[in-house]
């Protein structure tokens, strides 16, 4: 449904009294909003603390309300530390990692509907295929595993071990893929058979040490990175590569992303663009962002023709949110939380 001259006026509101990240007993609660035509973004907060929350900015970037899970759950905290989003139907997946739970909301009124903390131990990331929620949990020096979940009860199905890290997790052709590998480390992707939910196969990537897997088109498609050059892989939703892209000179590339044709990925605090049937890495980035060490393109995502990106400031103060044309030209920025680590088209 389209948002009303009423509910702009009430997202105008929310701009003027603008809801604190701090999740204090007196801010402001405004109505609840119909959150279509827009995007999310994740906040992951300061970890031990809990004030992880949701900004929530209409699709031309004129409107934003922060703290929506609070606004619309009675000033409730969310959690601590959310890690990512994750959708199906009318239903929107909160995975919470320090407070070891996801939060289901309604992803209209983000209103909560329920929640899964059954067998969740620092869960990671989420997919969902088949009628089932794939969960990965990674404890430091401690268990790894999928926990899956029956996507209508929310109830637990089973859990698969790994021996390796259990990280990002994507969903493709209806099976679910595994990134063994984290901050730089690892180059090995686990392909689960959704029809019988068993490790079918373990594929190793001949170079580099994975920093993203993302899935489209239902393939699979994960970033790697080597001290001179990187790779992005192809691999079917069979899990067979078929095809590897060399960014020959471009060291530690990361943050892939794909849209309109063209893989958009960054190295350092530069961002870059190229054709993904291209045969030539680019020469020059789109543009270049402020080294803010490891606060720099915390968050990274490119939807509907702009690529959003987000510093962190060290999560000592409100996340910086800057979009870019896809020719890098600066279109917006604002504030979000603390530690804006994703965003999501709603």
């Amino acid at each position: 449904m389209k948002i009303t001259r009423l509910l702009q006026l009430l997202f105008a509101l929310t701009l003027l009294f603008n809801i604190s990240c701090s999740n204090n007993d007196d801010d402001i609660t405004v109505p609840s909003l119909a959150y279509e035509n827009g995007l999310f973004i994740t906040n992951e907060g300061n970890f031990g603390t809990p004030n992880a929350d949701v900004t929530f900015v209409t699709s031309d970037l004129s409107l934003k309300q922060d703290n929506i899970f609070a606004a619309n759950n009675e000033n409730t905290h969310l959690g601590d530390v959310l890690q990512m989003i994750a959708f199906n139907g009318d239903k929107a997946y909160l995975v919470l990692n320090n407070s070891n739970k996801i939060k289901v909301v309604n992803r209209y009124t983000f209103k909560s509907t329920g929640e899964i903390t059954e067998q969740i131990d620092q869960p990671r990331y989420m997919a969902i295929a088949n009628n089932n929620i794939y969960v990965t949990n990674d404890k430091y020096n401690g268990a790894k595993y999928v926990s899956v979940y029956s996507a209508s009860s929310l109830s637990f199905v089973k859990k698969i071990a790994f021996t390796d890290t259990a990280e990002r997790i994507v969903q493709a052709g209806g099976n679910i893929f595994v990134q063994n590998a984290s901050y730089g480390f690892g180059n090995k992707i686990t392909y689960i058979n959704t029809s019988t939910n068993d490790i079918q196969s373990v594929i190793t990537l001949p170079n580099g040490n994975i920093n993203k897997t993302i899935s489209n088109n239902n393939n699979v498609y994960a970033i790697a990175s080597g001290t001179t050059d990187s790779y992005i892989y192809q691999i079917s939703s069979t899990g067979t590569i078929v095809k590897t892209t060399t960014l020959t000179g471009i060291a530690n590339a990361t943050n892939l992303e794909i849209e309109n044709s063209k893989f958009y990925f960054t190295a350092g605090n530069k961002v870059y663009s190229m054709d993904m049937s291209a045969t030539t890495v680019p020469s020059s980035p789109l543009f270049t962002v402020a080294d803010n060490s490891f606060s720099t393109l915390y968050g990274f995502n490119v939807i509907g023709g702009k690529i959003f990106t987000s510093d962190a400031n060290g999560f000592t103060q409100d996340s910086k949110v800057t979009v870019y044309s896809t020719s890098g030209s600066v279109i917006k920025t604002f504030t979000a939380g603390k530690g804006s680590n994703g965003f999501y088209l709603n």
